[in-house]
């Protein structure tokens, strides 16, 4: 064993050096004992957003934790590493978050699938013990075997849980049990200080649980998490209806969220076009007899949509139907424009990947996807509407404009994510997400790509210097614009930069301590 380790660690030296040449020369899987290194590959240089793309010099597709903990230990005690790592799952980066420009690509799918449930116990707690690089489909398919399902998720489906906590993970739900983050009981992580595993909790090395949520994969990658489960209904209640004021669609909306015990889901979008409400009816399985007249295209007319859930706890006897009656009662959407339909509970939570597959047919997934997500203060969410139609032209958008409200007190305080400074006792506040497709095979190529990114950075820039607002799933493209994201949490996020990561290995992708990006090659 102990020979086995020196020559894993003599060919890991070997490797640095490798890395930090100006020559490049990995061109065959190479043999670091229990270490699965290969050759930079076109998946590893790329992302979701298919914006930057970033080559790294090797992956590795670890097997278990210790090939990554092996791997960072030694990075972090050679004094001759300039090598940076980070950690890629099945997720939505957008800008390059995921890779290593000339680093090491952790490939987190290659980690084996592993669920462990738990029931009941003290406090009467249901959760599971889940590997990090599982995907929450998996967990949800599991646990929905045992009438449980995760207490908090995504409305994307097919990525990986340790990318979602490394964020925050956030969907309809939110409001009313707070973000994925926030539904954690437990962490591995494998620490880029010195490599080591650690099992942290609320409670237990409570400064590095704190970080790694929301931390943005600067802190350290996660292995395993423990997740809260909830009772699982058998359906759910799905209702749809439609505004043509902005104003009486914001109101309804944080109406619904204030009724936490009879409402379990809320979200909201724009409906520029009939592109876009095609698009966010496929997976609704109800004829909607909504056919609005969107003007012209010197006199566009917009309308939104609000959609929320009521989940069919059959064995309480609930009337489902009389709650959504009840509710709708109290709404003030367009006259007979309320739409409900009722579906399972899995059919419910995997709805986006019905909306997928339809995309991917249409060739219009695997393109750019020039994404901005914002957190914004209720006070300014009006400000933001007219914002967005100002860099928005409704004729020819591709895509989805998600606009929903979420309650500050569902957030602790501790970890990194970051949210709009409030003001005021409000705890209203929105998440707005453009989620935008652009195909170059359809006439956006690079001109119109970089047209695409510059409006949106000009909406955030704009946002938030006059709104308070904060990008979720973040870009900058300085740190000295990420020094402004964080704020006044800027010395903590630092703190934990030196105390966790003092040479900086992790997370290059982000730009958040890096001088600058160099060497990007831009999608054309």
């Amino acid at each position: 064993m102990e020979v086995a380790m020196v020559c894993t660690r003599v060919n890991l030296l070997l490797l640095i050096l490798s890395l930090c040449s100006p020559y490049k020369f990995i061109q065959s899987p190479m043999d670091f004992g229990p270490l699965n290194l290969l050759p930079t590959t076109t998946e590893a240089s790329s992302d979701f957003g298919r914006i930057l793309f970033h080559s790294p010099s090797a992956v590795l597709k670890p097997q278990s934790p210790r090939d990554i903990s092996l791997l960072l230990s030694f990075l972090s005690a050679s004094s001759l590493s300039k090598v940076t790592v980070a950690a890629r799952g099945a997720g939505h980066s957008i800008h390059g978050q995921a890779q290593a420009l000339d680093g090491i690509v952790v490939d987190m799918c290659s980690l084996p699938s592993q669920i462990e449930f738990y029931r009941g116990g003290e406090g009467d707690i249901s959760y599971a013990d889940v590997s990090g690089g599982a995907m929450w489909i998996e967990l949800l398919e599991q646990s929905l075997k045992l009438g449980l399902a995760p207490r908090s998720w995504t409305d994307y489906l097919y990525i990986t849980i340790g990318g979602t906590l490394s964020n925050a993970g956030i969907s309809g739900q939110t409001f009313k049990h707070g973000p994925q983050i926030s539904n954690v009981l437990q962490l591995e992580v494998v620490t880029a200080g010195r490599g080591e595993t650690v099992t942290c909790s609320p409670t237990k090395d409570a400064e590095l649980f704190n970080a790694v949520l929301g931390g943005l994969g600067q802190f350290g990658i996660i292995t395993r998490a423990r997740i809260l489960l909830q009772e699982a209904p058998l359906k759910v209640k799905w209702a749809r209806a439609f505004y043509d004021d902005f104003g009486t669609f914001t109101k309804d909306q944080e109406l619904l969220v204030s009724m936490p015990d009879l409402v379990d889901y809320v979200e909201g979008f724009i409906v520029l076009n009939k592109q876009s409400l095609h698009g966010t009816s496929i997976a609704f399985p109800a004829n909607m007899g909504f056919n609005p007249d969107f003007g012209t295209k010197s006199s566009p007319k917009i309308y939104y949509c609000i959609e929320f859930a009521i989940h069919d706890y059959q064995h309480k006897n609930t009337n489902v139907d009389q709650v959504v009656e009840a509710i709708s009662m109290q709404m003030s959407h367009m006259g007979s424009h309320l739409y409900s339909v009722e579906v399972s509970y899995f059919d419910f939570l995997n709805r986006v990947r019905m909306e997928e597959m339809s995309l991917r047919s249409s060739g219009l997934w695997e393109v750019h996807h020039p994404w901005l997500n914002m957190f914004v203060p209720k006070a300014g969410i009006s400000d933001l509407r007219d914002l967005l139609m100002d860099n928005i032209s409704p004729d020819n958008f591709e895509g989805l404009i998600l606009i929903y409200p979420l309650l500050r007190d569902k957030w602790g305080t501790n970890t990194s994510a970051v949210l709009p400074d409030s003001g005021s006792t409000d705890q209203v506040m929105y998440v707005v997400g453009i989620l935008r497709s652009a195909n170059p095979e359809e006439g956006c190529s690079h001109d119109c790509l970089q047209e695409l990114l510059r409006r949106h950075r000009h909406i955030a820039d704009t946002a938030g210097v006059r709104l308070g607002a904060k990008q979720y799933l973040a870009h900058h493209p300085t740190p000295a614009g990420w020094h402004q994201h964080f704020g006044p949490r800027w010395e903590r996020f630092a703190d934990r930069k030196v105390r966790f990561d003092p040479l900086s290995i992790l997370g290059p992708g982000q730009g958040i301590f890096a001088e600058g990006n160099k060497n990007v090659v831009y999608a054309s």
